[in-house]
């Protein structure tokens, strides 16, 4: 074994596939088997592999100016032209955009940025947080916290009361919902404990309600319509911010530029990107806020003499100059269009899978998807054991998933695929749980 430390992984059970190179949708591994990529790395790569086009345009920029940093006043031209082309892109009202490397030091920043914002407009109290049950928005200490997954909580003692962490409840219809309860019915007992929850905690205490539009690392849950309706008019009740993490179902993925398009939710107060900002060809992240949260935070810093946050790498000119020449060829060649149109035909594809017992639910939308297993459909029994037999056998038949919320698998291709693998990595998929049903 290596002196590697793996990430989410079971210490005792580590290097039991080993990479060696990737072209366009699939992966090889170092005796030369391909895999295609269901999952495209890790909900990042929308490229696919062995792009040229963007891996000379980093070169290019490595040559050019290979680091700068942003503090103190300084900065360079990729930094300036990606925070435009952002700011102009998103739903965010007059948006600004400060950079990181990963998603959970995005929703890191985010946390700061709202402490931040509150005290400078007087109001020090407002800094509790709403998340929900399975979310999952990083791995940090304080994006950790936001997390609601057991194995990302366990044995980490995270800070919960110290940042004033509340949850409430997920919206998977198909795991939450009472006997006989309706779509309609469910959205109103949930928005109805949020709401409770806010007047139990004081409005005046609470900073933001923090939500994937789409989860993906908690199954892929999709909420019903109308969830997202219920919650925004909650929360513009009691001056409180909408939250969007959009980690994953940012740039294409779930059929429309943004996951709030698809799940229309109306311009949120605050974004976080990641992943496929670049298609993971190099870190970086971006954590976007209004601009009327930014103007009231100018004064504090000129007071301190600095605004006293920031990273060695945010806003790296490589990590800048990659995530441009991303969105250009995700606009250029279509990528957004090609995401909804193969989404529709995946989404059309795996409701096939339903003539299999195991099968409880498909879920998904776009290019993101999700399916859940079950020992009993009428119990909806999950099949724990099950997922985990199937994700192997996927990789065995040349698929990788990933086994997600204990019993489901998920799949998230790259955007760059074709109804042809789309068909392929649908036939792999039924193969594998129909080996293991």
């Amino acid at each position: 074994m290596s002196a590697v430390i793996y990430p989410t992984t079971n210490l005792a059970a580590t290097e039991q596939l080993l990479f060696d190179r990737g072209e366009g949708i699939y992966v090889y591994d170092q005796n030369g088997k391909q895999y295609l990529e269901g999952l495209a790395g890790l909900w990042c790569n929308g490229l696919g592999y062995g792009n040229q086009e963007l891996i000379d345009a980093i070169s290019s920029q490595l040559a050019k100016l290979s680091y700068s940093h942003s503090f103190g006043g300084k900065s360079h031209q990729p930094v300036i032209d990606l925070a435009d082309k952002l700011a102009g892109m998103v739903p965010v009202k007059d948006a600004m955009v400060f950079f990181g490397n990963s998603g959970s030091d995005a929703n890191d920043s985010h946390i700061k940025l709202l402490r931040y914002y509150f005290n400078a407009i007087g109001k020090p109290e407002k800094r509790k947080i709403i998340t929900r049950e399975r979310a999952y928005h990083g791995v940090t200490v304080a994006a950790g916290s936001l997390t609601s997954l057991p194995a990302n909580l366990a044995h980490f003692d995270a800070p919960l009361d110290a940042l004033g962490i509340l949850r409430t409840d997920h919206p998977h219809y198909y795991r939450g919902a009472g006997a006989g309860e309706s779509e309609a019915d469910f959205v109103s007992r949930i928005a109805g404990n949020l709401e409770q929850l806010i007047l139990e905690e004081g409005p005046e205490t609470i900073a933001a309600f923090i939500a994937e539009p789409i989860t993906g690392a908690s199954g892929v849950i999709v909420p019903p319509a109308g969830y997202y309706d219920a919650v925004q008019a909650i929360l513009d009740k009691y001056d409180i911010l909408f939250w969007a993490d959009e980690v994953i179902t940012g740039f294409g993925r779930t059929g429309n530029l943004f996951g709030c398009d698809t799940m229309n939710i109306k311009q949120p107060a605050m974004m976080t990107f990641a992943k496929q900002l670049s298609s993971a060809y190099y870190p970086i992240s971006a954590s976007i806020i209004r601009g009327d949260m930014y103007e009231p935070m100018v004064a504090p810093s000129a007071e301190v003499g600095i605004f006293g946050h920031g990273y060695t790498y945010s806003g790296h000119p490589v990590a800048c100059a990659a995530a441009l020449k991303t969105l250009e060829i995700y606009e250029r060649d279509g990528l957004y269009d090609n995401a909804a149109a193969m989404g529709d035909y995946l989404q059309t594809s795996l409701q096939t899978l339903y003539d299999i017992d195991i099968v409880g639910e498909v879920r998904g939308a776009g290019l993101i998807a999700a399916v859940e297993l079950v020992s009993d459909r009428e119990q909806k029994t999950p099949a724990v054991e099950l997922a985990k037999k199937a994700t192997l056998a996927c990789q065995e038949n040349g698929l990788i998933v990933r086994n997600v919320a204990g019993n489901a698998l998920a799949l998230c291709p790259p955007l760059i695929i074709t109804r042809d693998q789309v068909d392929e990595m649908v036939d792999k998929l039924r193969r594998s749980i129909e080996q293991v049903a």
